[in-house]
């Protein structure tokens, strides 16, 4: 039986929000069978919904190589015959066993098309398969940017392994259903490795089991939906210590923190940030969402990653990032407030696409400036978004393409550019209290579970009773942000002003800010030219407001 034979490509699919520009500027983009296959909700996958996952891995360390076993139990959906799964090629699918028969499947790239002996039926409710592989998973060349495993040692010469796979998949390592609309809603994960070290991963430490020849398996339970790339492991001679966070309303959060041995002391003093910045995150938007899990900072190799309940922290105790990034006088870690922020958009509220990660990283990093505004004040928050400013490069659009696994993620747009969208969009609001409630209040609403960005503006629009739709296409679908025109005529003392936007979307309606130290207005441009009339200003002491808002001021 030929899966792939009646197989199209589809060069253009979106289910959500899309703008022209978005249209236009990937319209020539090469998409592979690969990211097709990936990226796209074929009648194989819809047709059944993930419940939870039980992945039982043993590391070769010295062969770099890993073995296991994934038990995966899923809701029908649909009545289906073939399911599909996903697992690099470079790994070995070895068996798939469903009511203790052997099923037959066929791989097509990185995808896995088991096929079964009878129809799987709605009104069975649910089933589970049972999948044994093996192989040596693709090593991260530039992590965790570059996704894979890394095989290190610590100072010490102690092995110490670890694995990032944002954007790439976590089917890089194990079979699963590796698309970001389906989490489990929970998991068992069993990893064996020799008994000297210690297996870190996610939820919290169920028991560790000592075995024959030096071998201990370490089995950790997640009791909540997790994105597939935010299961990991973390192998290696690890110390431990707790500490305890105590909420607003008196509930008490495990904090657990996972060090190399020569680090402890200075990991106890550096990590005495968590508690504040979770309090500062309670305030924005309530409770930490994993609370029955805890809380933990795990030391790893490379740099960071969001690893839900085990954030991996690579920043060597710097302030800023590895020291830098910071104005002067603030003294936080990056990695710390960056990857905590992840727990609420990404593990938390999570997007379904991988084109839409900016619902991921660019919420994430405006928490950043949240937490400077509400440590440091208003205008030190201003003072680090200019930071953020800097690293802005307006090259595509910060929405990716939907459906083909394709995502401009590593750009650094779907951070800074979407922070200073959200910043921007504060301004154009211009009511913190209907601001920072349209923030809790979505997220709230989307607490544990997954949204798009057209949830994301329909909601904006019902709280503001007003229409952003032409913003969002603007700053999202477009690479480059709207532009404001301004003529500037000294007329005696006065200064006449006409300006208007010429952007790229029709019916962008921002208002902007502009004018002196002395003198600001908040004036609405549209397409046409308006005029505004400064009683006394001189050429020179006229400003756009871009502190508040991410635009192209051009002075004509």
């Amino acid at each position: 039986m030929n899966i792939f034979r009646n197989f199209v490509v589809l060069i253009l699919f979106f289910h959500s929000f899309l703008g022209a520009g978005q249209v236009e500027f990937y319209a020539n983009l090469a998409v592979s069978r690969a990211d097709s296959l990936r990226g796209k909700l074929r009648a194989e996958r819809t047709c059944y919904d993930v419940g939870h996952y039980k992945l039982d891995v043993a590391l070769d360390i010295a062969e770099k190589s890993i073995s296991g076993e994934v038990v995966m139990t899923y809701r029908i959906l649909r009545d289906f015959q073939v399911l599909q799964v996903d697992l690099f090629e470079n790994m070995s699918l070895d068996s798939v066993i469903w009511q203790g028969d052997l099923l037959s499947f066929e791989r097509v790239d990185n995808a896995v098309f088991i096929t079964f002996p009878e129809w799987q039926r709605v009104n069975e409710g649910v089933g589970s398969i049972q999948m044994f592989y093996h192989g040596a998973p693709k090593i991260a060349l530039n992590p965790p940017w570059d996704g894979g495993f890394t095989w290190t040692k610590d100072p010490e010469k102690n092995a110490w392994v670890v694995v990032s796979c944002e954007g790439i998949g976590a089917s890089l390592w194990w079979p699963n259903k590796d698309h970001l609309s389906d989490e489990p809603d929970s998991m068992d994960i069993y990893i064996t490795v020799p008994d000297t070290l210690e297996a870190i991963s996610n939820g919290r430490l169920v028991g560790k089991s000592f075995l024959p020849q030096g071998w201990a398996t370490h089995h950790w339970a997640v009791s909540y939906p997790i994105n597939n790339y935010n299961v990991t492991l973390n192998v290696g001679k690890y110390a431990h210590f707790q500490e305890h966070y105590m909420a607003l309303d008196g509930d008490s959060l495990d904090l657990d923190y996972y060090v190399l041995p020569k680090n402890l002391a200075k990991a106890k003093k550096h990590f005495a940030q968590v508690p504040e910045m979770l309090r500062v995150y309670e305030e924005l938007l309530g409770k930490y969402p994993f609370w029955k899990d805890g809380y933990a900072l795990v030391e790893t190799p490379t740099l960071g990653m969001e690893h839900q309940g085990a954030i991996s922290y690579g920043n060597k105790y710097k302030k800023g990032y590895l020291g830098g990034r910071l104005p002067k006088g603030m003294d936080w870690d990056y990695i710390i407030i960056h990857e905590s922020g992840h727990e609420y958009w990404g593990n938390s509220v999570s997007c379904t696409d991988l084109a839409e990660m900016w619902l991921h990283e660019s919420f994430t990093t405006y928490m950043e400036a949240l937490y400077v505004e509400k440590r440091y004040g208003y205008e030190r928050m201003l003072e680090y978004l200019l930071t953020q400013k800097k690293l802005i490069r307006n090259r595509a659009p910060i929405l990716g393409r939907l459906d083909m696994n394709f995502s401009p993620m590593y750009s650094t747009d779907q951070y800074y550019k979407g922070s200073w969208m959200l910043h921007t969009l504060r301004n154009a609001i211009d009511n913190d209290s209907i601001w920072f409630g349209l923030l809790r209040g979505f997220y709230e609403k989307n607490a544990l579970s997954n949204t798009t960005t057209e949830a994301f503006i329909t909601y904006v629009n019902a709280y503001t009773k007003h229409d952003y739709r032409p913003f969002f296409e603007q700053y999202l679908t477009y690479p480059q942000p709207p532009i404001l025109e301004c003529q500037l005529t000294r007329k005696r003392k006065k200064l006449v002003v006409k300006y208007r936007w010429k952007t790229d979307v029709k019916g962008f309606d921002m208002p902007i800010v502009f004018g002196s130290s002395k003198e600001f207005v908040r004036v609405k441009p549209s397409a046409e030219w308006q005029v505004y009339t400064f009683k006394k200003m001189k050429v020179r002491e006229f400003k756009v407001a871009t502190s508040l808002f991410l635009v192209r001021a051009v002075r004509k």
